[in-house]
């Protein structure tokens, strides 16, 4: 069979790739698999600024000493309301991709960062009301879009056989955008300078992020807007147990690198430059291991990955909550690093798992080749945007635990307690969903000598 054959059609006015079959593997080895990775390199350097412009404002309460006049409690609020919008905008950038084309999007959601960073570095003095410091951080969330355009865009280039390594890479990297600004922001609080030299080193690198996708990334033509793919995927049962999944996994990793930092302040008493000097090793280590997630979940099963994956978060937080009612701030640090470690791999595996998913629902229904892939391919994009999005929202009640047990207790105690009880739920789940098979199926297989071309154990 002839391999399709990629070419930019100048009646688009852009990059546009009007043939691309990735499952092909003549195609994959010929061009495909060279132009994948070159948008996977610029997609990758987008999404990483637009997390840390996301995460901006966890870096920024650290500067914001009593001058502010901001209470611990306004701070939580504040980061958990970035983290909302971060969360919502998540849907309408999913759709964006089709819409208007990889490429084209990944321009002007780049360029869009511009917005909550100049507005940043205009009000940020001591004298600004909260309610300045709440619009002005409202804007930072749509950094938190940026990941949903990316996936979304990323999982159109690769074959199934490549999306967990692909995916796991891709939002690995834009992970890494959270250690990266706090890294920086240590170094300038060490340098006794202020909040607004650490804006003024990102404005010009957003130019340089925009300007490097519209020069090297592709449009592909058959990704369209079809909303038909977003009603499937929201009235799919799938998208919502997976949306919960990912509640447990990345809501942690993007809740905790909000709130690492204040915690290490208002439990521990920990000074601005002591909480900066460990608030960036959890998330480094937890966006560097997400793609081992996935090359771990191609490898064994993304369901089974996540299901000890969660023992393990469990396991940790349960340990948090001796080392926060004990006040022990080594054992303290150390376990809240593995847990953003386990944050990090869990990431990977479940978003591995939803292309392989809706994979086995075409087998299922039947379908086969490109077809099936297609079809696999269709609701797992809608899908990602919608599981992205719940997911974020994770991180907006890991902030207001936070907040509300601080408040009620003056200790964060009260809040890993809750997140524990939540793994041991997303454990049930994971297991009853996606790795317990009905005595009676095994029976059936037994019987005939069948099996399925893929199982849900293996997605």
């Amino acid at each position: 069979m002839t391999a399709p054959a990629t070419s930019t059609a100048p009646a688009r006015g852009g990059r546009w790739i009007e043939e691309w079959d990735p499952e092909d593997e003549a195609f994959w080895a010929e061009k495909g698999e060279k132009v994948a990775r070159r948008n996977l390199l610029f997609s990758v350097l987008s999404e990483h600024i637009g997390f840390s412009v996301w995460t901006l404002w966890s870096v920024m309460v650290l500067f914001m000493g009593p001058e502010y006049g901001l209470t611990p409690a306004d701070k939580f609020l504040l980061t958990s309301m970035v983290t909302l919008v971060g969360a919502v905008v998540r849907v309408p950038y999913t759709f964006a991709v089709a819409l208007f084309g990889g490429r084209n999007w990944t321009i002007v959601s780049a360029s869009l960062l511009l917005v909550p960073t100049v507005a940043a570095f205009v009000v940020m003095e001591p004298g600004t009301s909260f309610g300045t410091f709440l619009v002005v951080g409202l804007l930072a969330g749509i950094g938190g879009g940026n990941f949903a355009s990316s996936m979304t865009n990323i999982n159109a280039f690769f074959p199934l056989r490549k999306k967990g390594w692909a995916l796991g890479l891709n939002a690995g990297g834009g992970n890494i955008g959270v250690p990266v600004i706090q890294l920086v922001a240590l170094a300038i609080i060490g340098a006794s300078g202020g909040p607004r030299v650490l804006l003024g080193i990102y404005i010009p690198l957003i130019v340089v992020a925009a300007v490097l996708a519209a020069l090297f990334m592709d449009n592909i033509a058959s990704v369209k807007n079809d909303t038909g793919a977003a009603l499937d995927a929201a009235k799919d049962a799938h998208t919502w147990i997976m949306a919960f999944l990912y509640i447990g996994t990345f809501g942690s990793f993007i809740g905790y690198a909000f709130a690492f930092g204040q915690v290490l302040q208002v439990e521990f008493g920990r000074t601005p430059l002591q909480a900066a000097y460990l608030t960036f090793i959890g998330p480094l280590l937890g966006s560097l291991i997400r793609p081992v997630g996935g090359w771990l979940a191609d490898r064994y099963g993304g369901a089974r990955i996540t299901l000890w994956n969660f023992v393990g978060m469990a396991a940790a937080t349960g340990i948090l909550v001796v080392a926060s009612s004990e006040k022990s701030l080594p054992l303290f640090v150390s376990v809240f690093v593995v847990l953003f470690v386990l944050s990090g791999l869990g990431n990977g595996s479940t978003y591995k798992m939803i292309p392989g998913i809706f994979q086995k629902k075409a087998v299922d229904k039947g379908l086969e080749g490109e077809e099936a892939a297609r079809y696999g391919r269709r609701l797992s994009g809608a899908a990602m945007g919608l599981i992205g999005a719940v997911g974020a929202l994770g991180g907006v009640g890991i902030n207001l635990a936070f907040r509300q047990s601080f408040l009620d207790s003056g200790s964060g105690t009260g809040a890993f307690v809750t997140f524990l009880v939540f793994y041991a739920v997303a454990f049930g789940v994971t297991w009853a969903v996606y790795l317990r098979r009905p005595a009676a199926a095994e029976t059936r297989a037994s019987a005939t000598g069948a099996k399925s071309q893929l199982s849900y154990a293996e997605v």
